[in-house]
């Protein structure tokens, strides 16, 4: 339950007030007047404020200005006398969430009101937390091939120059978007992604710019696009290289104008954006082959930044292969997770064609196959899970990956099943029962 303070001079209205609070289990304070109040706001944390606005000596809208200052998050409530709409204007222009009107009808009207009030409270602490929790993760864990880069894109980040993030695929060129966004002056902004491999060209341009009711079959309402959502942050456009001749034209008139049209619509939409653009391909390759537009490329890589793949920052795999390790016990249901000496060996011997996306998949297969907590080597399945090394095939299930696991176990034991159980860090007993489901037995 909530901490409310409530304010108002005339005693009955006030243990009125405090009465129909208390009684839905709120802890409830009471002040007679403005200083008072101001008094009890500097010595405790509220969730709530209810308050007149005429009051002797500070009034309501004092109270409410200096409440706000010492309690941000505060969420304000004010009384009003019927008819003085304009003092309740007045009072949410400050910062109150709403108003009552006196004489209250009661006690239900307030308690919903109150309700309401820290409803969005709650809703603006979850929001808060988020956008701390969707903090970008670590670029870097130190490895010196990266220094270089962290330092780049600390310079570049304070400014709204656009960058072009260039690099294999995995090496985490997302990450670096979102670390930039966070690191500018538009953090507080959106920041809106789009993956221009995904989509074909008619939802790309959709996706990208809105589209207007009726301008092609099933556009049955309007729709902002990502574009428009973007407006005041940073607009990420991953895999830039793929995007359809037609469409690079209509980026490039964006880029030069910072104006766009929804499909099928003719007003001008300004947009104050930052754009970072990635791509895993060779553009320069593209743009002799006629594939991408020379001057789409000199408007995106006006700070090209290219990151080292994982082979290249050796000092980064243990580091990330631990960060990312606690995640994946908890999806999977485990207390935790942790590599074994031999397990580390292998996986900072392995050159990781896919990068830090492939680790990620190591991992987890990792995490699946073992019973206990900790995962060693026999657990760490690279090559199947190698791009490089996968097969024109279909790729294997779980089921055929742990399959060949006890199989090779099994193999490199001569068949004795309590050693084959101890390499694969399972129990006997679930060794038997993994045979009996592959049909090993």
């Amino acid at each position: 339950m909530a901490r409310v303070l409530v304010v108002d001079d005339e005693k009955g209205l006030r243990g009125f007030l405090v009465g129909a609070l208390a009684t839905e289990g709120h802890r409830v304070d009471e002040a007679e007047d403005g200083a008072a109040a101001l008094a009890r706001l500097r010595a405790h944390a509220y969730d709530l404020l209810i308050t007149d606005l005429k009051m002797p000596g500070m009034d309501g809208f004092a109270l409410l200005e200096a409440a706000l200052a010492e309690q941000p998050d505060l969420q304000a409530i004010v009384l009003t006398a019927y008819g003085s709409v304009d003092s309740a204007v007045k009072a949410m222009k400050l910062g109150a969430f709403d108003y009552l009107q006196k004489p209250i009808s009661g006690p239900a009207e307030l308690r919903l009101l109150a309700a309401r009030a820290l409803e969005r409270r709650t809703l603006l602490a979850a929001r808060e937390q988020a956008r701390r929790d969707a903090a970008p993760p670590r670029l870097s864990w130190g490895d010196p091939a990266m220094e270089r880069v962290v330092a780049q894109l600390d310079k570049v980040a304070r400014t709204d120059a656009t960058v072009l993030l260039l690099g294999e695929s995995g090496v985490g060129k997302e990450v670096a978007a979102r670390t930039i966004h966070a690191r500018s002056a538009r953090a507080d902004g959106p920041f809106v992604a789009i993956n221009c491999a995904t989509l074909s060209e008619t939802l790309l341009e959709s996706e990208l710019f809105g589209h207007e009711r009726g301008a092609f079959t099933g556009a049955t309402e309007r729709k902002r696009g990502r574009l428009e959502l973007a407006d005041g942050g940073t607009c990420f456009l991953d895999e830039v290289g793929e995007l359809r001749p037609a469409l690079q034209a209509r980026l490039l008139r964006v880029l030069q104008e910072r104006t766009f049209e929804r499909v099928g619509g003719t007003q001008a939409i300004e947009v104050d954006v930052r754009w970072v653009a990635a791509t895993n391909r060779e553009l320069r390759e593209r743009i002799a082959a006629g594939e991408f537009r020379d001057d789409l490329y000199h408007r995106l890589a006006v700070f090209p930044l290219r990151l080292p793949a994982l082979r290249e920052r050796r000092g980064d795999i243990l580091p990330i292969a631990e960060a990312m390790l606690p995640a994946m016990a908890a999806r999977i249901g485990r207390r935790s997770l942790r590599l074994g000496d031999d397990a580390r060996r292998r996986l900072a011997a392995a050159d990781w064609p896919g990068n830090v996306r492939e680790l990620g998949n190591v991992l987890e297969r990792a995490a699946i196959l073992v019973d206990g907590e900790e995962i060693r080597a026999e657990h760490v399945l690279i090559d199947a899970a190698s791009p490089t090394a996968a097969p024109a095939t279909a790729p294997e299930t779980m089921e055929q990956i742990e399959r060949r696991a006890i199989e090779e176990a099994l193999a490199a034991t001569g068949g004795h099943r309590k050693q084959a159980a101890e390499r694969l860090g399972i129990g006997l007993r679930t060794l038997y029962e993994k045979l009996r489901r592959h049909g090993l037995g």
